[in-house]
């Protein structure tokens, strides 16, 4: 995530190219300051015209200062021959402003201390500190430069201003390009904060976007697992009955036929309708009728006419009055509870009870004796079960299913209801 550089402004994070680490130019600047080109990307064309403008600032004070030089009677030759070559240097030295801004401004004061054509490169050097680096090397290279300048003018007065003048006009115009300085580096930091703010932002919706989506489609498959099941099952048992007894009695096999008839045309309608609930986009809200508590009779009778023996003890004064999304949780339980025993205990008595009150809560549950005999394998997804326990877990409600002491199986499931 980008962060904020020290001269204001972006700061990327390194990028790992598939063989090399590569290390923008500030990070490169902060982790090892002598680090060769290869690790700083080149200069844009925007940063050449700023350095040549800064390099071209420096070079027009550089020849004022010295044309100034040369005609003050008051400074010896050799020490205007030496003010001007310092002030060649000093110019030169402008173009190190980006990689060594810290470096630079410290040299530039014992320089501008001796050089007056230098003052130009010590300005620039200055801004550039108050725009790269923190606040507390400002202070140190700015106080110090302060410090220096009535000393200088006291050595070196100048000829056309007295000293408390040009001592304030040096202090007004060092204060002034420090607080440029730092307008440019808060100006970048609040740009870069605002540009990081709209990243994150971007970020965040695109992971709720994704969260929404992975939601969507894990309710959706859910969905097809409680519909689809119960149908497939009803299939699945009965032809494998057909395919271990083929000398049934015609009746049976007549039965069974017809069975699979009709739970293949529910499971067909069952998927025209799952076909609805991906279009609508809202697997609990699809234009048809969800199931509740007052349609588990319907479940029973349906699970008996295929030949299970069903137990159901309703202890449910009105189940109109439970809530909805209960009321569908709670058929969900007993259908993948029913649909459970039919694949792996054929034949046993299974009993559904469902007890509860308002305030109370709802309680269901399915349970079956351990079948007797060999039970042909039938192939099943895993899911059910844990697709219940996401039903149930969010809406307050809990789960529990597993073996019972005398072999047979149990699912029980406690809904809030209040």
């Amino acid at each position: 995530m980008p962060t904020v550089r020290d001269d204001g402004t972006t700061r990327e994070p390194p990028v790992f190219t598939g063989r090399r680490w590569w290390l923008p130019s500030a990070v490169a600047d902060e982790l090892d300051p002598d680090a060769g080109p290869s690790a700083r990307p080149r200069r844009t064309a925007r940063d050449w015209l700023v350095d040549f403008s800064c390099f071209l600032l420096a070079v027009a004070i550089a020849f004022a200062a010295a044309d100034s030089v040369r005609h003050d009677p008051h400074t010896p030759h050799v020490l205007a021959v030496v003010d001007q070559a310092l002030g060649v240097l000093a110019c030169g030295a402008v173009w190190l402003r980006r990689r060594h801004p810290l470096a630079l401004a410290v040299a530039m004061i014992p320089v501008g201390f001796v050089s007056n054509t230098s003052g130009g490169a010590g300005m620039v050097a200055l801004f550039t500190l108050a725009v790269h680096r923190p606040f507390r090397y400002v202070v140190w290279a700015g106080g110090s430069t302060l410090a220096l300048v009535p000393v200088f003018y006291w050595l070196r007065p100048d000829p056309d201003l007295p000293l408390p003048g040009v001592v304030a006009f040096s202090a007004v115009l060092t204060l002034s390009v420090v607080g440029w300085g730092m307008f440019v580096r808060s100006k970048r930091q609040l740009m870069l904060s605002l540009r990081d703010r709209a990243r994150r932002a971007e970020t965040e919706a695109r992971l709720r976007a994704e969260q929404a989506q992975r939601l969507a489609r894990e309710a959706i498959a859910r969905e097809m697992h409680d519909v689809l099941a119960h149908r497939l099952t009803l299939l699945s048992v009965h032809a494998g009955a057909l395919e271990f007894r083929p000398d049934a009695p015609r009746d049976e096999v007549a039965r069974a036929a017809g069975v699979i008839r009709e739970s293949a045309h529910e499971a067909l309608q069952d998927l025209r309708e799952i076909i609805g609930v991906l279009r609508a986009g809202d697997p609990d809200d699809a234009g048809r009728p969800q199931p509740n508590l007052a349609a588990l009779e319907a479940l029973v009778a349906e699970s008996r006419e295929a030949g299970m023996k069903v137990v159901l003890a309703h202890h449910v004064d009105d189940p109109a009055a439970v809530p909805a999304s209960v009321g569908r949780t709670a058929y969900r339980i007993a259908q993948e509870g029913l649909t459970n025993a039919r694949k792996h205990a054929p034949g046993t008595e299974v009993t559904v009870t469902v007890t509860g009150a308002p305030g109370q809560g709802l309680v269901v549950r399915v349970r079956n004796p351990a079948p007797e005999g060999e039970v042909p394998h039938v192939p099943g997804s895993g899911q059910g079960l844990i697709g219940l326990t996401e039903r149930a877990t969010p809406a307050g409600g809990t789960l529990r299913h597993g073996p019972t002491p005398g072999g047979g199986f149990e699912v029980r499931g406690r809904l809030p209801w209040g």
